[in-house]
């Protein structure tokens, strides 16, 4: 199973680099590919080279480290609030972290560390809303699914109103940061590949350890408790490692939606729910369906490009329903 999505992975990946506007065959691709990794200091002495190592090449890693990211943290805050429908983008953390991102992108707020800023900045409100989110649902030391639910979409909505605000009372950079927060990798280079792989990895690197706890946690919190689980720690490092790499993810590619619902719901289907499979499967199928929305983003309308959050919502909003409407007949 792992090596056929990785061949899957792989294959969507050539396919990104070879198609586009100009499109390059694979043993070209194979071949510039090759000779950069013999002397990666050589310089790009065709347009080809040019457009596959500075162009499409960063470009299909980035769609592939932002899918892993959001599909991998969905998978986490799916079993960690015990519901279907959560996910990064429905409980206001994407939302949030993009209000950190537009203050950095708008008015240059710093925290002296370049190139990390901006990442820095996305954690940061990331974390306050999904704490946010999260002090709403409780009642005591209970967290209702509904009422968690609820509570993300009010504070996605808030966010989403103090983003437009910073935009509206901004008069710089306005263009740049509305088509930013539509979603793409339009224009990114390997500056961001660097910004968005520590936390990737990091996040990444913490879920796979804790998949034992968390496949406790399934059972129920008292029964969680019972096999030695902390679960109270469990659920803050959960949640501050989730807002990390999605806070990451969102700022370099702007607010892509609903990976982190469809995915793992895929990856249940195809693999059940233990999280040692779950969630190795949702980092391959995440990087593999957002290279494969950014491949279709940049045909759809050629040579123009569709932002990709378009791509994803036209796939999870009815997704989404599909999952309402399932939860209502089984209530």
């Amino acid at each position: 199973m792992y090596l056929g999505c990785s061949v899957l992975l792989l294959a969507s990946a050539v396919l990104a680099v070879c198609i586009g506007e100009s499109p390059i065959d694979c043993r070209t691709v194979f071949a510039i590919v090759a000779a950069h990794l013999l002397d990666p200091g050589a310089g790009y002495a065709t347009a080809d080279e040019t457009i596959i190592m500075l162009i499409r090449i960063p470009r299909v890693i980035l769609a592939a480290f932002v899918g892993a990211s959001l599909a991998v943290s969905g998978a986490v805050l799916q079993s960690l609030f015990r519901n279907p429908m959560a996910d990064p983008f429905i409980l206001g953390i994407s939302n949030g972290a993009a209000l950190g991102a537009s203050a950095v992108l708008l008015y240059g707020v710093s925290f002296g560390l370049g190139l990390f800023n901006l990442p820095l900045a996305a954690f940061v409100s990331g974390t306050v809303t999904i704490l946010l989110v999260y002090e709403l649902a409780r009642t005591g030391n209970r967290v209702a699914t509904n009422t968690l639910l609820l509570s993300g979409i009010a504070a996605s909505a808030f966010m989403s109103a103090c983003t437009s605000f910073l935009l509206f009372v901004s008069n710089e950079n306005l263009h740049q940061v509305i088509f930013w927060m539509m979603g793409g990798f339009a224009g990114r280079t390997w500056e961001h590949v660097v910004m968005l792989l520590p936390f990737t990895l990091l996040g990444v690197g913490v879920f796979l350890t804790l998949a034992r706890p968390l496949n406790a946690l399934m059972f129920g919190e008292e029964s969680a408790l019972y096999l030695g689980v902390r679960v109270e720690r469990l659920k803050k490092i959960l949640l501050v490692v989730s807002a990390v790499v999605t806070g990451a993810a969102v700022a370099v590619s702007g607010i892509i939606g609903f990976v982190g619902l469809i995915v793992p719901h895929i990856v249940r289907l195809i693999a059940g729910s233990d999280h040692r499979v779950l969630l190795p499967l949702s980092v391959l199928i995440g990087a593999t369906f957002l290279i494969l929305a950014d491949l279709l983003a940049r045909l759809v309308i050629a040579p123009a490009e569709l932002p990709i959050g378009v791509i994803t919502a036209l796939c999870g909003a009815p997704f989404f329903v599909y999952l309402l409407r399932s939860r209502r007949g089984a209530a």
